[in-house]
């Protein structure tokens, strides 16, 4: 049992802070590319905040655990949403004035409705994968031809550009993200591990084990991230980081368990998880969307949706 725990949490600080080097690297060698600031923060660094969710989701699908890698997702949105955002929002107003993110959420919200429409029959079969896979293709081309044709001015690509690394040198830049290629897949099977024994002691199903303990282990990087946009007054970037995320996990990293281990899923996943992922996520946007010229997620609002977290990891534990 301590040996389980320790390859949890060993393997979630190396997938941590390997994504960020991760990031990093892929960063600081797109912007030595000359790609926008814009397009690297819509594609590279929301990607690189769910590189331990895709790894994970990998891991666990190669070993049979199908359904570990789907409750991963539906509970790091869960937890992207109502732990992440709600401990941020305490921190102070989160105000949302980009015309990007404006855009982005209801895209997400859409992203999410097919999903839960794809896993409500209880099977993820390859071909939805490959649906996904190709929703989330068309997305980044969309995007990427928005970030290089929209020369208006937007909150959004401002605050990204203060975070894209300068003046790294290429070399350096190739180094961590070849560090982090190797250490992502590795720390994340080591993670997978440890959470199987562990669940296995306590007789957790392989969902619950994915929508508790490695969903919110795999949402820490969107927590720093979060954090420090909010401390730095850069709060279209802390909601960027949250939107990118759960965008990118719910077409892409979903994606990855109907490719690698498609079939028959657990019947909770496609009916209490999915209407928990859109109540959630329908939140969000109404919050943000539907509050105002200020459009901004307020103190009471972020006590709100942790009282919801907790709720909701109180009920999956009951349910065991």
């Amino acid at each position: 049992m301590l040996f389980n725990i320790f390859l949890l949490v060993a393997g979630l600080a190396v997938l941590v802070w390997s994504a960020d080097k991760f990031v990093y690297g892929a960063a600081a060698f797109a912007r030595n590319l000359g790609l926008p600031p814009m397009l690297i923060g819509l594609t590279i660094v929301a990607m690189g905040s769910s590189a331990p969710e895709m790894f994970v989701a990998a891991s666990a699908s190669l070993n049979g655990m199908t359904d570990t890698a789907i409750g991963n997702v539906l509970g790091s949105n869960i937890a992207n949403i109502t732990l992440i955002l709600g401990v941020t929002a305490l921190l102070g107003a989160i105000a949302v004035s980009s015309q990007t993110l404006i855009r982005e959420i209801p895209i997400m919200l859409a992203a999410t409705i097919l999903a839960g429409y794809l896993l409500h029959d209880g099977v993820l079969s390859r071909l939805d994968g490959i649906l996904l896979l190709g929703v989330f293709i068309l997305l980044m081309g969309y995007f990427i031809w928005h970030a290089l044709t929209n020369k208006q001015q937007d909150a959004f690509a401002d605050e990204t550009d203060s975070e894209v690394p300068r003046d790294v040198p290429t070399t350096r830049a190739l180094f961590w993200l070849v560090v982090g290629i190797i250490l992502l897949p590795l720390s994340a099977d080591y993670m997978v591990d440890g959470a199987v024994g562990i669940a296995q002691a306590f007789g957790l199903s392989d969902l619950v084990i994915g929508l508790t303990i490695i969903a919110v282990g795999t949402s820490l990087p969107e927590l720093a991230a979060c954090i420090a946009g909010v401390l730095k007054k850069e709060d279209d970037l802390a909601i960027g980081n949250i939107v990118g995320s759960n965008l990118f996990n719910i077409l892409a990293v979903l994606a990855i368990p109907g490719l690698l281990a498609p079939g028959t899923i657990d019947a909770q996943a496609g009916s209490r998880d999915f209407y928990m992922v859109l109540a959630t996520s329908s939140s969000l946007a109404l919050l943000v969307l539907l509050s105002g010229r200020r459009r901004e997620l307020k103190r009471w609002h972020g006590a709100l949706l942790l009282i919801t977290f907790a709720a909701y990891q109180f009920m999956l534990f009951q349910s065991v």
